[in-house]
């Protein structure tokens, strides 16, 4: 990358960290097709994203917004977003184990020999 282009986004995103997964994320979406905000100039996409972040071509909120929508595994619905009144709430949840059940001589029996056996556990 031309360090010329990199000084320049550094005013601009002052974390190199972010920089790196802006100029990324905006290389990957001119990879897909992603409308560019300037003359390519015979340059790569990555220093095509460098350049437009340097120039104040792109909405650099909206771009980590995207980056970060992109990375997530699983997005919030709104009814779980309006679930969440009070701090409390933002703890995380720990499901309840069912009580285990004590069991007769019988069901003992059958999984001691199941065990000797090797046959698979189907108690469950």
């Amino acid at each position: 990358m031309a360090r010329v282009t990199v000084e320049d986004c550094i005013q601009k995103v002052p974390n190199r960290f972010d920089l790196v997964l802006l100029a990324a994320h905006r290389a990957r979406n001119i990879s897909a097709g992603s409308e560019l905000t300037l003359d390519r100039d015979n340059d790569k996409n990555p220093v095509v994203s460098l350049r437009e972040i340097a120039e104040d071509n792109l909405d650099l909120k909206a771009l980590k917004d995207s980056l970060v929508n992109g990375l997530q595994r699983v997005i919030p619905s709104d009814e779980e977003e309006e679930d969440r009144a009070s701090p409390q709430d933002d703890l995380p949840q720990i499901a309840s184990k069912p009580t285990p059940v004590d069991p007769d001589e019988a069901d003992m029996l059958k999984a001691l020999q199941s065990d000797r056996d090797g046959a698979p556990d189907n108690r469950f």
